[in-house]
This record gives C-alpha cells, sequence and structure tokens, in this order.
C-alpha cells in the first residue's frame, strides 16, 4: 500500500476508554475467562496434536449422539470444508464413528466412541471444576441469573439450539 506523504503511520499511544459507550470492561474479563476456561483442554488436547475445533465436535458429538453432519454443521456454524478436515482425523483417530441415516442414506450420523467419550469427559472436568469455582456459594437464583446472560450473548434466532441440549426441554426458562 502507498503511504500519505511518505510518512510513516504513528501508532496511537492512549488508550480507548469507555467513554465511547463501549463497555471494556466487560469484553476484556469475556476475554480474560475465555482465555482461561479454555487453558486446561488446550494443554490436553495439544497432547494428540488436537485443537480447538476437534474440541468442540467432540462436545456436541458426546452431548448430542447420532447428531447428523449437517445439524453438526448448524450448531458449529462452520463450512463444511472446515468440518471435513476435523472431524476426518477424529474418526480416523477412533474418537468418533459416523454411521449411515436409518431413514436416509444419504446423512451421516456422528457418535462417540468409548474412546471419545473418555476424551470429551477429561477436556469437560476441568472447565466444570472451573465453572463450579466460580459460582461457589452461589444459589440458585445467581446461577439462573447466569445462564439468562450467557443465552443472551448468543444471536437471539440461535437461542433454539439451547433447548435441544440434553437435559434441557423446549421453552425451559433458562433464566429468562
Amino acid at each position: 500500500m502507498a503511504q500519505r506523504s511518505g510518512a510513516a503511520a504513528q501508532p496511537i499511544r492512549t488508550a480507548v476508554t469507555a467513554d465511547e459507550g463501549i463497555d471494556f470492561s466487560i469484553i476484556e474479563l469475556m476475554y480474560f475467562a475465555y482465555r482461561d476456561f479454555t487453558s486446561d483442554p488446550d494443554q490436553i488436547l495439544a497432547e494428540y496434536g488436537f485443537g480447538r475445533a476437534h474440541h468442540r465436535v467432540l462436545h456436541f458429538v458426546n452431548r448430542m449422539p447420532g447428531l447428523t453432519v449437517a445439524e453438526l454443521l448448524d450448531v458449529l456454524k462452520i463450512t463444511k470444508q472446515s468440518l471435513a478436515r476435523v472431524l476426518k482425523q477424529l474418526i480416523d483417530a477412533g474418537y468418533i464413528v459416523q454411521v449411515q441415516g436409518p431413514r436416509d442414506r444419504r446423512q451421516r450420523e456422528l457418535y462417540p466412541t468409548p474412546k471419545g467419550r473418555t476424551l470429551t469427559l477429561a477436556l469437560a472436568r476441568p472447565q466444570s471444576r472451573r465453572i463450579d469455582a466460580a459460582l461457589e456459594g452461589a444459589g440458585e437464583t445467581e446461577r439462573a441469573w447466569v445462564e439468562r446472560f450467557l443465552k443472551a450473548m448468543v444471536n437471539p434466532e440461535l437461542r433454539v439450539q439451547i433447548d435441544h441440549l440434553p437435559g434441557n426441554t423446549p421453552g425451559k426458562d433458562h433464566g429468562e
């Protein structure tokens, strides 16, 4: 790209503040919480040569056995190409099996193997411990508020996906 007047771009040396109507405090807390929430699983995944995409696939296949590839694409909001690479690695390594759909032979249903379930639980345990520690001392009201906040962070048209997770019933409050 061409530089104007031959001058190099100057760095901005002042921080952007909340004065501009942006809630940087919550944004930063979300970044730090996500960093730490994913840090333990990231270490485990690295031992297997896997990454966060593998974690997400394993998580949802384990939570919803029989999920079709099309449904998984819808949940993860990723491209077929992105999923194909990750899914192939998980299938080839014996963490997930793919079977032909009973009603539609073109559909491929995904199921965890015992090995896949074991890895998924190993990834979820430190995350669950972190959540338990964060909610320590919180009552049902506070937990419901956290659930309501997190669900509200999801795009409104996609919130229905939450109702289809195991343990949730359509129309369940989730703190709403």
